[in-house]
This record gives C-alpha cells, structure tokens and sequence, in this order.
C-alpha cells in the first residue's frame, strides 16, 4: 500500500535546525537572566519630598517662691546679776609622774639569762639531699651512683625478708600495695616507720622489715649530717 503522506511535510527533516535555534535562544535568556542588573530609583522630584515643619511648643514659666531666713530672737539679758562669792578651798590634786630625781635610788639589775631552744634536726627529703645515706656495701661507689645503689639494696633487703604468703593468709588477692615512709636520722639509724596498707597485719609486717635495715651513714647537706626522709612502695601480686 502506498503512503498518503508529502514528503515535504516531514518534521524531522529540519528537527537539526529547530534545535539549535531553541538552544541559542535559551543561552541568551540565560544569559540575559544572569547579566540583568536592578538599580535604586533616584527621586528626581524634589517636590514628592514632605517635610514637617516644627512645632514650637510653648514652655509654661514656673514662679519658685522665695523662702525667708528664720528668725532668731534676740539674747534675753537680765535685769539683775547676782554674784556668789566663793569661799570654798580647792584642793589641787599631782599627777605623779615616772621621772626619777637625785633622790631615787637604782635598784641593781640582775643578769637574765636566756634559754636557747634545742636545735631541731633538719629533715631533708631524699630526693632533695645532696649527699645521700650509705647504704652498707655502697662505700666504693661514686657520689652518683650511690643514690641509684641505696636504692637497690633496699629493695633487695625487702624483697628478702617480707612475708609475701601474709596477704593470701588473709584472705586478700590481686595487687597489693604498700606506701611506707621512714627517717635516717643523722647518725645513721632508721626511725620514725610509718605504713599504709590494705591490711594491719600488712602494715605491721611492713614496719617490721624496715625496722630491720642496717645502720648506714648518715645523709648530708651542705656538709652537715641531717635527717632524710624516705618514701618507699611495696606492690606485691597475690595470685587467685
């Protein structure tokens, strides 16, 4: 069957060129959208303008009276003055005063004597101290090697003698610590044992194994022997 329709009157044909003519179009409304710029509207006409004229307002005058000074009355003087004699002594009465004359006599002054407090010992901590304690044993060490040697030799010492199986006797498990601070007075024993446990049996046996150090040399300051005090921790592990 043959087709009815012009070739001609085909939409397609020319569908290449109706597009771009669609495509320019909308660049230019765009870009005319884009570009458009609005301006304020300058009043040329001045005579749009309304100015309200002032009002004056008349302000009322207020009259402040003026308030007069009081009177004051004049002195009454009277007539007749009577004079009373006065025939009575008066007794005057001295004020001593603490001036000494010739006749004074000085009394001796006895001497007094001042007691001087006892001298306090001086505490010094340990990581402030110039010269440590020797620990026994720690002799031949250098200066800087002594604090690091007192040191290990405590712990050593209580590592030796503490009685670990005191805490799982107790019933206690985990870490356990221990704080425990003494003296080294200045003639090189240790006093002063305080402790701090979970437990006082603890703290007992704490105070027991440092009780037990060797007498060392005492700590010095400025060339002095003094009192050092020491702080010492004792972390144990009780097993389940």
């Amino acid at each position: 069957m043959k087709s009815k329709k012009n070739p001609k009157a085909d939409v397609r044909r020319n569908s290449s060129i109706y597009f771009a003519v669609g495509l320019v179009l909308m660049l230019f409304a765009a870009n005319y959208t884009i570009n458009y710029r609005t301006y304020d509207k300058e009043i040329n006409d001045l005579a749009l303008l309304e100015i309200t004229p002032l009002v004056e307002e008349e302000i009322p005058i207020t009259n402040h009276p003026v308030t007069p000074p009081p009177v004051v009355p004049d002195p009454v003087i009277p007539d007749d003055i009577e004079i009373i004699e006065n025939d009575k002594d008066i007794e005057e009465s001295f004020i001593d005063t603490s001036e000494i004359d010739e006749s004074t006599k000085i009394i001796d002054i006895v001497d007094i004597v001042i007691e001087e407090p006892d001298d306090e010992p001086i505490e010094v901590p340990y990581v402030l101290i110039e010269d440590v304690p020797v620990f026994p044993g720690c002799e031949n060490v250098s200066k800087n090697e002594r604090r690091t040697c007192m040191s290990d030799k405590i712990s050593k010492h209580v590592q030796k003698k503490f009685n670990v199986g005191l805490a799982e006797n107790l019933g206690l498990i985990g870490k356990q610590r221990i704080s425990v601070m003494f003296k080294i007075d200045k003639n090189g024993n240790i006093v002063g044992v305080q402790s701090r446990a979970p437990h006082q049996k603890l703290e007992e046996e704490a105070a027991r194994v440092i009780n037990l150090l060797p007498k060392m040399q005492p700590g010095k300051q400025r060339g002095e022997a003094v009192t050092v005090k020491y702080s010492l921790p004792i972390i144990f592990q009780v097993q389940n």
